[in-house]
């Protein structure tokens, strides 16, 4: 599986791929099939701080891209890492881009494992929660939401200029993140921008489980093809 997101990171066009990691069977594996390997501090509460320790080893300058995709999908689609990345860069004065598509239904508009993204007026990222929001006010059923048009659910890819991603890393946990669990938090309240590339549809989901990688096996044994998004 890390050599299939290796592979499709790679097809992204993106100038250099590294695996990092804090397993030495991970790295071992993935200098096994040729990739730059880094291994990391096994003290890291998240992706990001990794992602940090990397671009710190590396000396990376201030202005550079980088995205961080996460080892368990195999179904990333090699054009949402290349359009958030273009997206972050044309905007030199936003630390971080990440990606949101439509809510599909209730279901997954009161399901608070869904994370939703609220933006602002040209893409601007306002606020992220698990709650449902925007909260539907006129569309209300005995205290429950009966419509989510235009609700948005936030996609787990960053992209982050380097100097903004140090900033991050550096930065203490913060009072919502706390109650939100959601380390996206911490960059608005520490005033880093984000801004949100919107997607016409949520990509296949993650491998969390041995269920979720027999999804995905038979979704490549059927002929799935792995294409570039429409936004």
């Amino acid at each position: 599986m890390i050599q299939w997101v290796f592979e499709r990171a790679r097809a992204s066009g993106a100038a250099t791929v590294i695996v990092a990691t804090d397993d030495d069977r991970v790295l071992q594996c993935a200098r096994g099939f040729g990739a730059d390997a880094v291994l990391t501090a096994s003290s890291h509460g998240s992706g990001t701080d990794r992602v940090a320790e990397v671009a710190r080893q590396r000396g990376w300058a201030d202005d550079e891209v980088v995205v961080n995709v996460q080892g368990d999908e195999p179904m990333i689609e090699p054009g949402l890492i290349a359009e958030v990345a273009a997206e972050l860069g044309k905007r030199p004065a936003i630390d971080i881009a990440t990606a949101v598509a439509p809510v599909a239904d209730l279901a997954e508009f009161l399901d608070p494992n869904c994370v939703k993204a609220l933006p602002a007026a040209g893409g601007r990222a306002l606020y992220f929660s698990r709650a449902p929001v925007p909260w539907p006010r006129d569309a209300v059923r005995a205290g429950v939401p009966a419509a989510c048009a235009g609700a948005w659910r936030h996609i787990g890819i960053y992209a982050y200029r380097v100097r903004g991603l140090l900033q991050f890393a550096a930065s203490p946990p913060t009072p919502l993140e706390s109650v939100e669990k959601l380390e996206q938090l911490r960059a608005l309240e520490h005033g880093l921008g984000i801004h949100l590339v919107t997607l016409a549809a949520a990509p296949q989901a993650g491998v969390d489980t041995p269920a979720d990688l027999e999804r995905v096996r038979a979704l490549l044994a059927n002929g799935h093809q792995v294409t570039p998004p429409r936004s």
